[in-house]
């Protein structure tokens, strides 16, 4: 069976609700991993009050309209992010039909048109969890990064890459990360200058994307996170640490006192151990929510990037 075989309007619809079941799941995702919980059990509860949800409770973004944001449960209200993860997976799905798999020759064998979807979506969907994380919590979980970057190296012939081609960019897109913050910076100022957790992901993009992907992406995100913090400084007149890095790094004092090794040793490395200062020069802002913005833009535009970049390379 032939790409050219299925109706259009068939796979716009089902990447959408396929989108948007994952996207339910991403929420799950988003909540549970921080907290150090299992993301299979126990089933979908209340926040608030632990009570189970059912099915017909659990329908993505219809759900949340239909009981006005509350929990059928309990009433408490239901954040909003909820809905809006659920419809970004459900964007993203519809985007990867649209970009990637329409862009394939018709006579494409079919398994290998869903194959490349499945691969593309489910990075897709782990990079807008670690953005939430991150973004929230300011790390990014392993098992996203370096399980994306495996995925990205087992996966590298469906995009055209060899597999050295695509170890050669997450070798790369590592050291352009580490070299000058972890090990420079570290040197001059005694710890690192930012989490290796975005030297990870930026491994992740070389090993999708090539090292021109990795540069794009860290390009991109370095050029986003300043305009990013730049709107927030006019919007808010300060950027703010997260509340759950205030928390975490509170907890870990506590076990520092009294006489853990492990929190002593992770406030001694962590960059983020000192409180945060005035000024903008001392703000933090998450970074990986920007260079997962630009992993994104790659994947779905990379095309342009890279055409764009050639031309300018020719002085056309």
């Amino acid at each position: 069976m032939r790409l050219d075989d299925v109706p259009p309007w068939f796979l716009r619809g089902f990447a959408i609700a396929f989108g948007l079941i994952w996207g339910s799941f991403l929420n799950v995702v988003i909540y549970r991993v921080p907290r150090g919980m299992s993301v299979v059990r126990p089933p979908s509860h209340c926040p608030a009050c632990d009570e189970p949800i059912a099915g017909w409770n659990n329908v993505p973004v219809v759900s949340y309209v239909l009981m006005r944001g509350r929990a059928r449960c309990c009433g408490a209200p239901v954040s909003p992010r909820y809905p809006l993860v659920e419809l970004i997976g459900g964007a993203l799905s519809l985007a990867i039909v649209q970009r990637v798999i329409f862009a394939m020759p018709g006579d494409t064998w079919l398994p290998r048109a869903l194959a490349v979807y499945g691969a593309d979506l489910a990075l897709s969907l782990a990079l807008v969890a670690a953005a939430f994380i991150d973004a929230e919590h300011m790390y990014l979980p392993d098992p996203i990064t370096i399980g994306g970057a495996v995925l990205g190296l087992a996966t590298s012939t469906l995009r055209g890459y060899s597999i050295r081609e695509s170890l050669i960019g997450a070798v790369v897109g590592f050291v352009f990360v580490w070299l000058p913050f972890g090990v420079v910076y570290k040197r001059l100022r005694g710890r690192t200058g930012m989490g290796m957790g975005d030297a990870k992901l930026t491994m992740l993009a070389g090993a999708w994307f090539g090292w021109a992907g990795a540069a794009f992406v860290l390009l991109a995100g370095a050029v986003q996170g300043t305009i990013g913090a730049l709107a927030i400084v006019a919007v808010k007149g300060k950027i703010e640490e997260p509340d759950a890095v205030t928390k975490d790094r509170e907890e870990l004092q506590q076990a520092a006192a009294g006489g853990d090794e492990d929190a002593k040793r992770a406030l001694a490395e962590d960059p983020l151990a000192e409180p945060q200062g005035e000024g903008l020069g001392a703000a933090r802002l998450p970074f990986g929510p920007f260079l997962i913005l630009a992993c994104l833009e790659f994947l779905l535009a990379g095309d342009w990037v890279l055409a764009w970049y050639g031309g300018l390379l020719r002085g056309r």
